[in-house]
């Protein structure tokens, strides 16, 4: 038994009275090859992935987006991993080779990056789907039992060898991970399950108008986190069957998932809390809103997402920054900072953080005063400025007495986006400060490099 589960081998064998439990989890992870889809343009945060990936989007002070899925990989002992990349990924592959390169073909462990190569057909990947199909002759190499397809955006710890035994146990071809959500919030935004006593799953639809409510709980259902674990044969196969299908728009979601309930044996791993026993803590930050209240809720005495655990921490490419930095008293104005975070490399002289999470090599410069806002790399803040519920982009330069976020009309006016809740993006764009052109590069105030 692990964690109240039977534990049995795909011959249904119980292999609790045969090992150790752990050492039946290690055989399945030994036994599983990983692949992170993380060519997802992220439309829903605009400007924000105009020059890269959503995965490659920062959170929370030091990481970025696609460091949650490939962490929980690592810690939960699966060290075959292959990143799918696509829509502007240059960042993204970068972070991967320079922060996930540690790994030892000689071990049998690695973490690769397979981009669009159009290896099988003449096509970039038309799906999620196809992104996998186009790479089924790697797959068939690495001769994996299992394949854990994740989602390559979204922010939660997840250990995916529970998952596994779960599968295992089940005899599963198929095993989908889910978590509870309030109806509202999953209706016309998440895959929605329905599934019987023993968590077989009999329906699935992507993104219902009316989602399905748990029997006897009208206002939560069972949502998909885009996590999904097969037999490699009968992932493959159905793979083939869909790459055939001309009206297919090849995606899990629209197109594997509903047609594979139909003689499969799938099933739902519902993400809980080990702890209490409630759903798991999980954001999908697909929005700017989001993306900001996800960044916003580190802030919290006790965060739900406590970034801070030795025992499963998130990896990242650990940039070269010195120790934050607080001038006190700078022509009479002090330093103050109140339930904020802050990361190596910024120097705050004489301004005021109020809820303010500053990432990498920020300068604010005195007299300025930042509220509940996030604040990506490498940005300088002039003096005098004012920045309420905002996310200024890297790189941005925020010149002495600007204002942001206090009159939404005047941001609009300057080309700044207001989203549905008032938060306020910026980037270096709609400032005039361009620096992916090639012919207009902008006069920093920084000791370091700018890109995406």
């Amino acid at each position: 038994m692990i964690g109240g589960i039977l534990t049995t081998d795909s011959q249904g064998t119980d292999m609790s009275q045969q090992a150790n439990p752990q050492r039946f989890v290690s055989r399945l992870t030994r036994s599983t090859l990983a692949l992170v889809l993380a060519g997802g343009r992220g439309t829903r945060l605009y400007e924000l992935t105009a020059w890269r990936a959503k995965p490659a989007v920062f959170f929370g002070g030091k990481f970025r987006i696609v460091d949650f899925a490939l962490s929980n990989v690592i810690n939960s002992d699966i060290r075959r991993v292959s990143v799918l990349t696509q829509y502007k990924a240059h960042s993204l592959v970068r972070h991967i080779n320079e922060g996930w390169g540690g790994f030892k073909r000689v071990l049998n462990e690695f973490i690769e990056v397979l981009p669009a190569s159009q290896r099988i057909a003449d096509d970039w990947y038309k799906g999620t789907a196809d992104a996998i199909y186009q790479n089924l002759d790697i797959i068939h190499t690495h001769n994996p039992e299992y394949v854990l397809i994740l989602s390559g955006d979204h922010i939660y710890k997840m250990d995916y060898g529970n998952m596994l035994a779960c599968h295992a146990e089940k005899n599963a071809d198929l095993t989908i991970s889910c978590i509870e959500v309030p109806v509202a919030e999953a209706a016309n935004n998440f895959g929605v399950i329905e599934v019987d006593d023993d968590g077989r799953v009999i329906s699935f639809e992507e993104k219902p108008d009316n989602p399905r409510p748990l029997p006897g709980r009208p206002d939560t259902c069972l949502a998909s986190m885009g996590n999904y674990i097969f037999n490699t044969g009968a992932l493959c196969e159905q793979l083939i069957l869909d790459n055939e299908n001309l009206q297919s728009a090849h995606d899990f979601a629209h197109d594997i998932i509903p047609p594979f309930l139909s003689g499969h044996n799938v099933y739902a791993y519902s993400f809980r809390d080990e702890v209490t026993g409630k759903a798991a803590y999980w954001r999908d930050v697909g929005t700017l809103d989001a993306y900001w209240e996800a960044n916003m809720e580190l802030l919290h005495i006790t965060p739900e997402l406590n970034l801070y655990d030795e025992e499963w921490p998130i990896i990242t490419e650990q940039r070269q920054c010195p120790s934050a930095k607080f001038v006190h008293n700078c022509d009479g104005n002090r330093a103050m900072t109140f339930d904020s975070i802050v990361s190596g490399g910024c120097i705050i002289t004489g301004a005021q953080l109020d809820h303010a999470l500053l990432f990498s090599n920020v300068r604010v410069q005195q007299c300025s005063n930042i509220q509940w806002s996030v604040i990506l790399p490498d940005v300088t803040i002039g003096e005098n400025a004012h920045i309420h519920k905002a996310i200024i982009d890297r790189g941005c330069h925020i010149a002495d007495g600007t204002v942001i976020g206090v009159d939404h009309e005047e941001d609009r006016r300057r080309g700044f986006r207001i989203t549905e809740n008032g938060v306020v993006l910026v980037t270096p764009d709609m400032l005039g400060q361009p620096i992916h052109s090639l012919r207009h590069q902008p006069n920093y105030d920084s000791n370091a490099p700018v890109s995406s």
